[in-house]
């Protein structure tokens, strides 16, 4: 079984607008609905668990789940305080797993995702346990001290962009979980941004870069809409 997990829970104060942006509209569609189409038209991915706020539950089911006939789409839960929440009811709505089942992880507010990446991180995933989709850094990276003072200047060719999807076997990804759910518990403060960085914190699983692109752009600002309008007037061109 291979589940998707999409993110649809922030509301994006960073794009200043009402509307969450994953509801905002690009070349008539709104974000959240490229990525779902994604997932449910591939056919390696078995089902697709939609999380986000209680608010947009309806909108979800009638506007896209049900309007594009998305069948794939199998639940739609609420999310979570933290992202790292929102993943967790997501994988909970998964249900038992078994040892060979697969989940992929991805912001919904990331409306260019591929049918080859999905493919390669299935195939990675399964092959190496974790893996996320990713892209060289075209500029120098410089890490920094408190006060701003650079500190070391990575080498270009080892530093990557991380992307969504990030994909696990789902016994690994749970076991993770379970136990950072422990650490916090015990007092544990340290701050997750990703579930690359979980699985390598508390599962011991070093989490393999498979090929992304460019284009697999995240939606945050004003200015992403307009550079993810180019994106599909180009792909629409292709065709």
């Amino acid at each position: 079984m291979v589940t998707a997990i999409v993110l649809a829970a922030g509301v994006g104060s960073r794009m200043k607008s009402e509307k969450a942006k994953q509801f905002l509209e690009v070349a008539g569609h709104e974000v959240l609905y490229y990525s779902l189409r994604a997932f449910d038209e591939h056919p390696g991915v078995d089902s697709i668990v939609l999380v986000t706020k209680e608010e947009f539950v309806e909108h979800c089911q009638k506007e896209l789940a049900e309007r594009y006939q998305f069948a794939k789409v199998r639940d739609i839960c609420i999310g979570g305080k933290e992202r790292y929440d929102s993943v967790y009811q997501g994988l909970s709505a998964i249900g038992a797993e078994g040892e060979n089942d697969i989940v992929l992880i991805h912001d919904g507010a990331r409306p260019f995702v591929t049918a080859e990446m999905i493919s390669a991180s299935i195939a990675c995933a399964r092959e190496c346990g974790a893996c996320t989709v990713g892209v060289p850094a075209k500029d120098t990276i410089k890490i920094v001290d408190t006060d701003h003072y650079g500190v070391e200047t990575p080498e270009r060719k080892f530093v990557y962009q991380i992307q969504t999807p990030q994909t696990f076997q789902v016994p690994l990804l749970r076991r993770a979980y379970e136990t950072m759910y422990e650490a916090k518990r015990n007092g544990d403060t340290h701050n997750i941004t990703d579930d690359t960085m979980l699985v390598e914190q508390y599962a011991g699983v070093r989490c393999k870069v498979v090929e992304g692109a460019y284009e697999n752009i995240k939606i945050t600002t004003p200015e992403d809409l307009a550079i993810a309008e180019i994106f599909v007037e180009k792909t629409l061109k292709k065709i």
